[in-house]
């Protein structure tokens, strides 16, 4: 299960790093300024907020994987990252009409909310 749970950092980890390229990857210095001050600003504030609790994430599979295997705070930290992907994973169909789903690095980062929400849930279940 150490295996499993050292995936889930990496996992977290890549999705730290993916967030940050935000600015860069989707123009945002050039497409924010559409929005108004505000969503512009609440639109960065969450960006860098959710890569915070990326690494966070990442940093505490990487450093108490036992804890996270073997007690109830570990384990309900272990769900709520799961159901965290379960959701971003749905909301990525939700939200199709504004996303382009069949692009290949839509289809791909889809995978990846889907393996995200298994192998939070592995430990718990063997």
């Amino acid at each position: 299960m150490q295996t499993v749970i050292m995936l889930c950092s990496m996992h977290s980890l890549f999705f730290a790093v993916f967030h940050a390229l935000f600015w860069n990857k989707l123009n945002w210095k050039n497409q924010l300024k559409k929005m108004d001050p505000v969503n512009n600003a609440v639109m960065q504030i969450l960006n860098l907020r959710i890569i915070f609790i990326f690494l966070f994430h990442s940093l505490l599979c990487f450093f108490f994987s036992n804890e996270l295997i073997t007690t109830p705070l570990g384990k309900a930290i272990l769900i709520g990252s799961s159901l965290f992907w379960v959701g971003r994973a749905i909301e990525q169909f939700i939200y199709r009409r504004l996303l382009p789903i069949l692009h290949p690095v839509s289809v791909f980062i889809t995978v990846l909310f889907v393996i995200g929400s298994i192998i939070y849930l592995i430990p718990l279940i063997f």
